[in-house]
């Protein structure tokens, strides 16, 4: 497997590609701004881009997910009932992307919207167990992300509860690879180091530790910070609904 983590800082977020280099097959997570470095990355790792994925519609910069997908010839790819516009190919909770010996599942996990999609990435090489999962903007380093982009601040956080629980059933070796970090308006107390473990996020994220819902979701909606500038406008910009300005 070949794994590349890409750290953006305006906006603040990550993201990533992965890939099978024997197979000559890669996928990139979330991709932000210039399309250049994915396609130098894919290229030093001889492999073609065969999905470009959004986990999800995002409200804090404009995805540049259907630029590369186009460039590359690849699929862009959002959960299946994603409010869009353009042309996707959809995926279901439960489908599995195939990168040769990299096989990756989608797991719905809505709650900061409510198309989100994580990743539970396996490598066939080493074993049948997944070895990390791609988040992001749902299960952070530190904490969890914002719900009232999308809806409002309180069925995103209900959905958010049960997302929260399915990732934290986990095992506890899995790897945390999110899509954002301390500095990103999509969460409140995250922290600087852009990955982590599902274990030490149940033992230390502490909006994670809560096993309440009615106590989750007070916690969700209080103390919300202040939106991304133009949060709806670059929403309506990535569902295809308003071209960019």
């Amino acid at each position: 497997m070949i794994l590349r983590q890409f750290l953006h800082q305006e906006p603040v977020g990550a993201s990533y590609l992965i890939g099978c280099a024997g197979r000559g097959v890669a996928a990139v997570i979330d991709p932000v701004g210039d399309l250049q470095p994915y396609v130098r990355a894919a290229d030093a790792g001889r492999m073609r881009i065969a999905y470009v994925i959004d986990t999800h519609v995002h409200a804090d910069h404009i995805s540049a997910g259907p630029a590369l997908a186009r460039a590359t010839h690849a699929e862009y790819v959002l959960f299946a009932q994603a409010d869009v516009r353009i042309p996707f190919t959809p995926v279901r909770d439960g489908d599995t992307l195939p990168l040769g010996n990299v096989v990756i599942q989608v797991l719905h996990t809505p709650g900061h919207t409510p198309e989100h999609i994580s990743l539970l990435v396996s490598d066939r090489t080493r074993g049948d167990e997944p070895w990390f999962v791609l988040t992001g903007h749902t299960l952070m380093a530190g904490d969890l992300g914002r719900t009232e982009l999308a809806t409002t601040a309180e069925q995103g956080a209900r959905d958010l509860f049960r997302s929260a629980q399915r990732l934290a059933a986990l095992p506890d070796y899995v790897e945390v690879l999110p899509g954002a970090y301390a500095g990103s308006a999509c969460g409140r107390s995250l922290s600087g180091k852009p990955w982590s473990t599902v274990g030490f996020e149940k033992r230390h994220n502490k909006s994670l530790r809560i096993a309440n819902e009615d106590a989750f979701i007070a916690n969700m909606t209080s103390d919300i910070p202040p939106a991304p500038p133009n949060a709806a406008s670059i929403r309506d910009v990535n569902a295809g609904r308003r071209h960019a300005v």
